[in-house]
Formats: structure tokens, C-alpha cells, sequence
């Protein structure tokens, strides 16, 4: 199954409702990608630019778009982005099948 990266920030509220609440929100996402027949790999808090980052394995990408608009949907959040993963054999059978494609650059 394919893995996908995401980062996420929440909202100044969902920080302090967590605040006044704290929970374990790795249990959610972990509750969320079960429900389309995935797995959740890891769940981080980070410094920085993201206030997180969550590693996933979704069936397919609707799978995991389903679940990304779903928490994107509720409001909790200031920002979710999602990254597909490629493996290293996907990256070298992507890198193959460049070396196929007949590219010309604009104005070439």
C-alpha cells in the first residue's frame, strides 16, 4: 500500500481547546485511516513551521484524499498537506521510464 506524509498546523481555538482538554489525537488519525483500510505508521508534534506530521499507508490516493478532506473538512485545522511517498524501487522504475519520455523544453 502506498505511504503518504502529512503535515498539519491547528487553529489558535483547537490549541486551546487541547489546552483546556488534552488528548491523544494520534488515537483519531490512527481511528480515521483504519476506517478506509489503512494503517497510521507514526504521529509527531514538531516546532517550526508545521505543528505536526503524521506518516500514513492508504489502500490507494482515494483512500487517503477521503480521509485528508474529512479532516481538512472540520475545522481544526490551519493547514493539511499530503505527500505520496515513493520507495526507492518506484523512484528507479520512475527514473527508467523518464529516460523514455520524448521531453522538449518550452521554446526549445
Amino acid at each position: 500500500m502506498p505511504l503518504y506524509l502529512s503535515r498539519f498546523s491547528y487553529t489558535p481555538e483547537t490549541w486551546a481547546r487541547l489546552i483546556g482538554r488534552p488528548e491523544n489525537r494520534a488515537q483519531a488519525a490512527q481511528s480515521y485511516i483504519e476506517s478506509v483500510g489503512g494503517k497510521l505508521h507514526g504521529f509527531w508534534y514538531a516546532f517550526g513551521t508545521h505543528d505536526g506530521y503524521s506518516l500514513w499507508e492508504a489502500p490507494d490516493n482515494v483512500s487517503m484524499a477521503a480521509v485528508a478532506l474529512a479532516i481538512s473538512g472540520g475545522g481544526a485545522l490551519s493547514s493539511f498537506e499530503t505527500t505520496v511517498l515513493l520507495t526507492v524501487d518506484e523512484t528507479i522504475e520512475a527514473l527508467r521510464t523518464a529516460g523514455q519520455v520524448q521531453y522538449r523544453a518550452p521554446g526549445a
